[in-house]
């Protein structure tokens, strides 16, 4: 196949990438070469593209350095495909394709009479795959995601080694550019679902996504002022690849160590690797203890904060429970305060350097809280029950997740703070009823609780052995229930 000719010659292709690109951007390089006897010109961004391969490569094809005489497009082209046979090399039909190669890295090459090709040689900075820090296992592989889209693409593919596993990359925004792979099994995922995906991308209008898969997110689900989460987001490999067998898609974005997982309920967002290291048994202790959490953390301080200013309501066995000594601040504010004090500190500890946050947690944690309980500012029972908390909302595997009770558990307590005992059941009846009117991707959010399904919630909340779990999950629609 002749490629279409896109410059009427290799100098009218300089003077276009000239004048689009100018020369005072250091990174951008163009260099005239000699493919055997044949004069071409390469044009590249110096920090995306292996420079020891290009090298290399160049350096067997510096035979010769005087121009053979071509008469026509159809021969130079064969002349360029016989003594260029490196891989991946593929023509440009368009100048602003062949400018997308270059600018996402690969090696642009323009010949005398302007024909152009994109070869790969993409080599993008970033990190080794590392584990993360947010999902770490006491057993497991230790390789995460890195941002490379390539290289996460490998990690995914190293442990599904099928050819019905499908990774269409796409480009959205109309300046960045961003490099998006939708990742899916052929013949598992929901034909609706993947449509509905690919949908929301072409309705993308933006000049870029500087924030990678969280920009993402919020553009796929329109997402707006929602505080939960619509996605999964996992930085394991192996969570990724079980997900993809169970029939979900997931979307790897480029320059992003986190692939965004879909479709997702709430209890996907509440699991963790760990619970499919250890035995069957060992893995469902530690996943009701996380539901445990997760409940805690949205309900332990309203309702104690309800029973302490309800003290002539409990029986005489719970009368432990309220303020011994109690203090001129206002037990609600005490909470309020307590609770913004340990979300001050969370984002004190990032914005402060490793070596200093260890020394920055002591004295936040320990001076201020003990003398803040010295001078009366603070109660005992005020300072336990926030701590508790906080320490329940960390168990919750899913960051953005935690954030999202954060702002609920405040919410009820302003609300049993108002309304005392109405307060409290109608605060907890409304954040149950907005979390069950959610349905991100035509899925209900607290499925299998809400639609219940008996055998999917047993399935849910008891870590069975993987013989028997031989079920995906219904939301998902995959086009094979059974996991054979």
């Amino acid at each position: 196949m002749i490629p279409h000719r896109l410059f009427k010659s290799l100098e009218d292709g300089q003077k276009y990438c000239e004048s689009l690109f100018s020369t005072d951007s250091f990174d951008f390089i163009m260099q005239r070469v000699f493919v055997h006897e044949l004069p071409v010109l390469l044009v590249y961004m110096s920090g995306l593209v292996n420079n020891d391969s290009l090298s290399h490569l160049l350096a067997h094809l510096q035979k010769h350095e005087s121009e053979k005489d071509i008469e026509n497009v159809e021969e130079e082209a064969a002349y360029f495909h016989a003594n260029f046979n490196f891989q991946s090399v593929s023509p440009s039909e368009k100048k602003e394709d062949f400018l997308l190669g270059v600018m996402s890295g690969q090696v642009g090459i323009i010949t005398a009479m302007g024909l152009c090709y994109t070869t790969e040689f993409r080599q993008y900075p970033g990190r080794n795959p590392e584990e993360p820090d947010n999902e770490r296992v006491i057993r497991g592989s230790r390789d995460g995601f890195a941002e490379n889209i390539i290289l996460n693409a490998g990690l995914i593919r190293r442990r599904i080694r099928s050819p019905k596993l499908r990774l269409e990359l796409r480009q959205v925004t109309s300046k960045s550019k961003m490099d998006v792979a939708i990742c899916y099994m052929d013949d598992l995922v929901n034909e609706q679902h993947l449509q509905w995906v690919k949908d929301r991308f072409d309705q993308i209008r933006h000049d870029g996504l500087t924030m990678a898969d969280k920009s993402l997110e919020e553009w796929i689900f329109a997402q707006k002022f929602h505080p939960v989460p619509f996605v999964r987001y996992s930085e394991r490999p192996d969570i990724v690849a079980a997900h993809l067998l169970e029939g979900h898609i997931a979307i790897v974005v480029d320059t992003s160590p986190s692939v965004m997982l879909m479709p997702v309920s709430i209890f996907h967002l509440l699991m963790h690797a760990e619970e499919h290291r250890q035995a069957p048994l060992i893995g469902t202790v530690m996943r009701a203890l996380r539901y445990f959490a997760f409940l805690a953390s949205l309900f332990l301080l309203p309702f104690w904060y309800l029973l302490a200013t309800e003290k002539e309501n409990l029986p005489k066995w719970l009368s432990f429970i309220g303020v011994a000594d109690p203090s001129e601040v206002p037990l609600y504010l005490q909470l309020v305060i307590a609770d913004l004090g340990i979300e001050f500190l969370r984002i004190a500890a990032i914005h402060t350097p490793t070596p200093l946050a260890t020394a920055m947690g002591l004295i936040a944690g320990v001076m201020i809280g003990q003398v803040a309980i010295d001078v009366g500012l603070f109660t005992g029972e005020a300072i336990l029950y926030t701590a508790i908390t906080a320490v329940m909302t960390f168990a919750i595997p899913h960051y953005e997740l935690s954030i999202s009770m954060k702002v609920f558990r405040q919410l009820l307590l302003a609300a049993t703070a108002a309304f005392a005992v109405n307060g409290f059941f109608i605060g907890s009846f409304i954040i149950f009823s907005y979390l069950m009117l959610l349905r991100p991707m035509r899925i209900p959010y607290l499925w299998p609780l809400v639609p219940f399904f008996p055998h999917a919630f047993a399935r849910v909340f008891i870590r069975f052995p993987l013989s028997e779990d031989a079920l995906r999950p219904y939301i998902v629609g995959a086009k094979q229930r059974k996991r054979v």
